[in-house]
């Protein structure tokens, strides 16, 4: 093994506990499957509604911090690079194809003010 692939095996940190979700809101969510009949895992199932529903939050909060304003706020309007719907894009993932509506913003005419 040469020493740049020592370099790049690098251990795992531990990860944080306190990161992690609250017990009342991790047991509701295992309790769901059972009685309202959804599948934990498959098309439709809970781990692929789970993981679409934070990669799109996500998405948007990267979208605000690029804008530099929050959705719905007056400070975006008029600006010369905002908000332009989603479209939606499917991607693969541990739990199998997700369709997620992928944020968009645009520029347009240098004339309007860059809201920064």
């Amino acid at each position: 093994m040469s020493t740049t692939e020592e370099q790049s095996q690098e251990p795992k940190q531990p990860r944080d506990s306190s990161a992690s979700m609250a017990p009342e809101l991790v047991r509701q969510l295992a309790q769901r499957p059972a009685n309202d009949g959804v599948d934990l895992v498959g098309p439709d199932g809970l781990l692929q509604q789970l993981t679409k529903q934070v990669l799109e939050a996500s998405l948007e909060i990267e979208r605000s911090e690029h804008l530099d304003y929050d959705k719905h706020e007056m400070t975006g309007r008029n600006c010369e690079n905002s908000r332009n719907g989603t479209r939606l894009k499917t991607v693969t993932t541990e739990v199998g194809p997700v369709e997620l509506d992928v944020p968009r913003d645009r520029r347009v005419n240098s004339s309007r003010k860059l809201c920064r």
